[in-house]
C-alpha cells in the first residue's frame, strides 16, 4: 500500500470537509434531484427501460469491432473524416496536428468529458492553440483553474460569490454575485469566441452505426454553434457511446435526461450527420473515436459491464461519499461510482486506487443506474485486485487470514476481548469513551460492548416449546448478533416460536466474510463462504435466516459468486441462497403472519431506517414496515429513509472515520426531525452506528431492532 499516497489523499479529505458550505450545496442539489427525477419517470417503468438499455449496451459491447466498422463506413459515406484513436495520445496528437495544419490559433470547445480524460486543452496549448471552453461550466473551470466535480455539472462545487470574483477578473469590473447577471456576463464574453475560431471541438453522446452521425444532448446552445460556426469541427467520441440504431438512439435520450438532471427533455438534442454547412466555403468534420482502455474494459469479464454507461453522473448525485467531499477528492477525472472504475482502465489502477477504498457499499449508485450495473460489484472486485496487487495491510492480512479464517481462535479471542474491555466499559452494555489513540472512536458516538456471552452460549439454554412446528429453520447470527447484540437472537427465537417455527442455531457458522471482502482480501472471503455453506446445510433447514442484512447479500449472492466455479461448492453455495432470507421477509412472506396489535402509546410512534443491503440488495423495504404497522406500532416516515447511515463496518472505524461521521449526522438530522420516539432497523451494523449517534447527542430518540420491537409486542400481548 503507497503510504504517501494515502497520507495525501486523507488530507485532501480533511480539506473538503472544512468546506461546509460544500456539502450544503451538494445535499440541497442531490435532496431536489430526486424529486425532479422521480417526477420525471412517472409513469415510466424505470426497471424495463434500464434492463432494456443495459441489454442494448451489452449488444454494442459484444459486437463492437463490426459495429466500429459499420459507423466509420458510414460517417465516411456522409463525408466526414474518421480516426480510430487507440490511445489519449494518439487523439491528442491527431487534433493537435489538424489544428496546426489548418492555421488553427482559437478553438471552440462545448462540454466533453472525453477531453477532460485526455487532457485535449494542454495538448493544444502546447502547440500554440488557445482553447476555450463555451459551456459555462466548464468555463468557469477553466477560469478556475480546476478540473469537473461532476460528469453533468462540472462546477457544482463552486458557488455563485466565487463565480462572480473569476468573472471580475476577466472583465476588470466588480461583478455583483447574481445568477442572471453573471449568465450574462459569459454569453457576452463567449459570443465572439464563436466567429474567432478557426475549429469547433465538441463530444458526442451517442455515435449511430446504421447513419455514421452523433447526437449531442446537451442543455445549452454552445455544443451547436461549437459544430456550426467554424469551418473546422471536430467530434470526439468514445467508442462505447456507439448504439446500432436511430431506434436505440432514441431509448437513450429518452432516459438521460430524466436520469441526470431530473429533466423531462433537456433543452437541446442536436443530430449531426455529415458535415453541417457553414455558409461559403467547405467544412470540414473529424470524428475521433477514442478507445484509451475501452477495448481492455470490454474484454474484463469482472468489470465490462462499465461500458454500459450512458454518462448521467447519477451515480455520483445519490451517493453519500459523493455528497459529503465532492468529485474532486471522489474523483480522478471521472468521478462517483462509475469514475472509480472508469479510472482504473483509462488512467490507471494506482489512479483508482484511493477512491476505491472510499466507496462505502451502499448500493445507491446501483438502484439509480439507468443501465443496471452493479457498479458495487465491479468495485468490489477491484478492490480485490488492488489488495492483490497492494496487499491490505499488516493489521488486517493477520485478522482475516490467521484469526479470521479459525473459527475457534476467532471466538476466543472476542471472548477474551469481553473482558479486556470492562475498564473502559466500566460494567455498562455502553462504551462513552475510549482513551488515548482510539478516543476518536467515541468522540461522536457511544459504542457498544461486547456481550459478556454470546448468542451461541445463550440459546442452547433458552426452551421451545414448538410442538408441532411448520418449519425448522437454521439462524445465521452473525458477528454482530452472535458477540454484540446475543439479546436479538433471542427475541428472535421467542418471535419465530410464537409463530410456529423451530429455530437452531448451527455452532460451525463463522463471519460471513464480508469485512474480508470489503477490504480487498477475497481469499479469505471465499474460504469463510465454504465454511459456512457446509455449517448451514449440515442439518438441510427448511430456510436460513437472519437479521443481518450484510450477512443476508453475503450468503444468498456472494457465496454463489465465490464458489461459483468450484464443482464441489457450487450446488450447494446456490442451494443455501434460495433457503436463506432476512427474518422480517421471512416473517411476512413465508409465514404471512402478523404481530398481535395492542393501543399504540406515544412512546411508540416509529419512523424506519432502510439499511442498504435491505433495500437495494435485499430488496426488502415494505416487509418490516408491515410488521411494525401490524403490531400496532404508529409509523412517521423520515425524509431520505433509505440514505445510508454511515457504519460500513471498518470504513466507520479504520478506513474512512471523518467521512463515515458526516454521513451519520445527515442520518440522524433526519432520525430528529421525524420527530418519532423509535426509530426501528434490521440491521445490526445500523443499530451500532445510529443508536450511538443518538446516544452521544443526547437525542431522546430509541434505536431498535425491528425484530425487537415485535418482541416487545408479543410480551405485552
Amino acid at each position: 500500500m503507497n503510504k504517501q499516497r494515502t497520507q495525501d489523499y486523507k488530507q485532501r479529505i480533511d480539506q473538503a470537509l472544512a468546506k461546509p458550505k460544500l456539502q450544503e450545496a451538494l445535499h440541497k442539489f442531490g435532496d431536489a434531484y430526486l424529486v425532479s427525477r422521480a417526477n420525471a419517470f412517472a409513469g415510466l417503468d424505470f426497471e424495463a427501460l434500464r434492463r432494456e438499455i443495459g441489454a442494448m449496451k451489452d449488444e454494442v459491447r459484444d459486437n463492437r469491432e463490426q459495429l466500429l466498422a459499420q459507423f466509420m463506413d458510414n460517417a465516411r459515406t456522409t463525408g466526414a473524416i474518421v480516426h480510430l484513436a487507440k490511445t489519449a495520445e494518439d487523439a491528442n496528437d491527431y487534433i493537435a496536428d489538424l489544428a496546426q495544419k489548418r492555421g488553427v490559433k482559437t478553438v471552440a470547445k462545448s462540454k466533453s468529458m472525453a477531453s477532460e480524460e485526455i487532457h485535449l486543452n494542454d495538448a493544444l496549448a502546447k502547440v500554440g492553440v488557445k482553447a476555450v471552453e463555451t459551456d459555462l461550466g466548464e468555463w468557469i473551470i477553466q477560469l478556475a483553474g480546476q478540473r469537473p466535480s461532476h460528469m453533468v455539472m462540472p462546477a457544482i462545487h463552486m458557488f455563485k460569490e466565487e463565480v462572480a470574483e473569476l468573472f471580475g477578473k476577466v472583465t476588470g469590473n466588480s461583478e455583483p454575485a447574481e445568477i442572471a447577471h453573471l449568465v450574462r456576463v459569459a454569453r457576452e464574453q463567449l459570443r465572439q469566441t464563436y466567429f474567432d475560431a478557426e475549429m469547433g471541438i465538441t463530444g458526442a453522446n451517442i455515435a449511430v452505426a446504421e447513419t455514421g452521425g452523433i447526437a449531442l444532448v446537451t442543455n445549452e446552445g454552445n455544443a451547436r454553434l461549437a459544430a456550426t460556426l467554424p469551418k473546422i469541427h471536430v467530434a470526439l467520441v468514445g467508442i462505447e457511446k456507439l448504439v446500432p440504431t436511430l431506434e436505440d438512439a432514441a431509448k437513450v435520450i429518452r432516459v438521460l435526461p430524466k436520469n441526470a438532471t431530473g429533466q423531462f427533455l433537456t433543452s437541446y438534442v442536436t443530430w449531426i450527420t455529415g458535415a453541417v454547412p457553414c455558409g461559403e466555403g467547405e467544412k470540414e468534420l473529424h470524428i475521433v473515436l477514442l478507445d484509451n482502455g475501452r477495448s481492455t474494459l470490454a474484454e474484463s469479464p469482472h468489470c465490462r459491464d462499465a461500458l454500459r454507461c450512458i454518462r448521467c453522473g447519477a451515480c455520483a448525485n445519490v451517493c453519500p461519499v459523493y455528497q459529503t467531499v465532492g468529485g474532486h477528492v471522489f474523483g480522478h477525472i471521472y468521478i462517483g461510482a462509475i469514475g472509480i472504475i472508469l479510472t482504473a482502465f483509462f488512467h490507471g489502477l494506482d489512479k483508482a486506487a484511493e477512491i476505491v477504498r472510499a466507496c462505502i457499499g451502499c448500493r445507491a449508485c446501483v438502484a439509480i443506474c439507468p443501465s443496471h450495473i452493479d457498479l458495487e460489484g465491479i468495485i468490489l472486485h477491484l478492490r480485490s485486485v488492488i489488495g492483490e496487487e497492494e496487499g491490505i495491510g499488516a493489521a488486517k492480512s493477520i485478522v482475516f487470514k490467521k484469526v479470521m479464517r479459525n473459527r475457534k481462535l476467532f471466538h476466543s479471542l472476542v471472548r477474551a476481548a469481553s473482558l479486556l474491555q470492562k475498564p473502559v466499559s466500566k460494567g455498562e452494555r455502553t462504551i462513552r469513551h475510549l482513551p488515548a489513540y482510539f478516543s476518536s472512536f467515541t468522540e461522536w458516538r457511544t459504542l457498544p460492548t461486547i456481550a459478556a456471552k454470546p448468542l451461541r452460549d445463550l440459546l442452547p439454554q433458552v426452551p421451545q416449546k414448538v410442538d408441532q412446528p411448520r418449519y425448522r429453520v437454521a439462524f445465521f447470527g452473525g458477528c454482530g448478533n452472535d458477540f454484540i447484540y446475543p439479546e436479538m437472537g433471542l427475541d428472535l427465537v421467542r418471535v419465530l416460536n410464537r409463530l410456529g417455527v423451530a429455530v437452531y442455531y448451527p455452532e460451525e457458522q463463522n463471519c460471513c466474510g464480508i469485512p474480508a471482502l470489503y477490504s480487498g482480501d477475497r481469499e479469505t472471503a471465499v474460504e469463510l463462504a465454504e465454511q459456512n455453506v457446509k455449517a448451514l446445510l449440515a442439518e438441510n433447514p427448511d430456510y436460513v435466516v437472519t437479521t443481518c442484512p450484510t450477512c443476508t447479500m453475503a450468503l444468498r449472492r456472494d457465496f454463489v459468486e465465490h464458489l461459483k466455479d468450484n464443482p464441489a461448492w457450487a450446488r450447494q453455495a446456490e442451494a443455501l441462497a434460495e433457503k436463506t432470507l432476512d427474518v422480517s421477509a421471512f416473517i411476512h412472506n413465508v409465514l404471512e403472519e402478523r404481530i398481535p396489535a395492542g393501543t399504540a402509546s406515544e412512546s411508540e410512534t416509529v419512523t424506519y431506517h432502510d439499511s442498504c443491503h435491505l433495500r437495494r440488495g435485499a430488496g426488502v423495504w415494505q416487509e418490516p414496515r408491515a410488521l411494525l404497522e401490524d403490531a400496532g406500532y404508529q409509523l412517521k416516515e423520515m425524509a431520505r429513509a433509505d440514505r445510508c447511515c454511515g457504519f460500513g463496518g471498518s470504513y466507520s472505524f479504520t478506513s474512512h472515520p471523518p467521512i463515515s461521521r458526516e454521513i451519520t449526522k445527515d442520518k440522524v438530522n433526519d432520525i430528529a426531525a421525524s420527530g418519532a420516539a423509535v426509530v426501528a432497523m434490521d440491521c445490526p451494523g445500523c443499530l451500532i452506528m445510529l443508536r450511538g449517534a443518538l446516544e452521544k447527542r443526547g437525542l431522546p430518540v430509541r434505536a431498535a431492532h425491528t425484530i425487537e420491537l415485535l418482541a416487545e409486542r408479543l410480551d405485552r400481548d
